[in-house]
C-alpha cells in the first residue's frame, strides 16, 4: 500500500472536524420545551418519565440580551447570562446569594428546531428540547 493512501482518511477526518459549524446566539433565541431529560452517567442511567415532563413543563429560554432562564413547573429554576464558544453554551448562573458560577452546556445537536445539550460529570444531564 502506498504511503499517501494512509494519509487520506486522516486528512478527511481533519477536514470534516474543521467544518463543524459553530452555534450562533440567534440560533438559540426563543423558548425550548424539554421533551427528554436524561442522567446518562448515573449507574444505572436515569430518564425522566414522559408524564413528569408533561406535568412539570420545563423549558429553557434564550433572549437577545444574552439572558438564559430555565423554567420548571412555571417557576424560574435558574437564570443568568450566556455566551457561545464554538459548540458550547457557557452559562453564568446567578445564584440567590447574588454570587455566580459558570459552567458549559455542550451542544451535540442544533438542527430542525431540535436542541440537544448536556453537562458533564456524575450528575450530568442531557436535555432534548424542541423550539416552541
Amino acid at each position: 500500500m502506498k504511503k499517501h493512501n494512509l494519509y487520506l482518511p486522516v486528512l478527511a477526518l481533519l477536514f470534516f472536524s474543521a467544518c463543524k459549524q459553530s452555534i450562533k446566539p440567534e440560533d438559540l433565541y426563543g423558548k425550548w420545551k424539554y421533551i427528554k431529560l436524561e442522567n446518562p452517567n448515573k449507574n444505572p442511567p436515569i430518564t425522566e418519565p414522559d408524564w413528569k415532563l408533561k406535568i412539570e413543563q420545563p423549558y429553557i429560554e434564550f433572549s437577545k440580551n444574552n439572558d438564559l432562564v430555565i423554567y420548571w413547573s412555571g417557576q424560574v429554576l435558574s437564570h443568568g447570562k450566556f455566551r457561545i464558544e464554538d459548540n458550547k453554551i457557557q452559562f453564568k448562573e446567578t445564584l440567590d446569594s447574588g454570587r455566580t458560577r459558570e459552567f458549559p452546556f455542550y451542544v451535540s445537536q442544533l438542527k430542525d428546531n431540535t436542541l440537544i445539550f448536556e453537562t458533564n460529570g456524575e450528575d450530568g444531564t442531557r436535555v432534548t428540547a424542541i423550539k416552541k
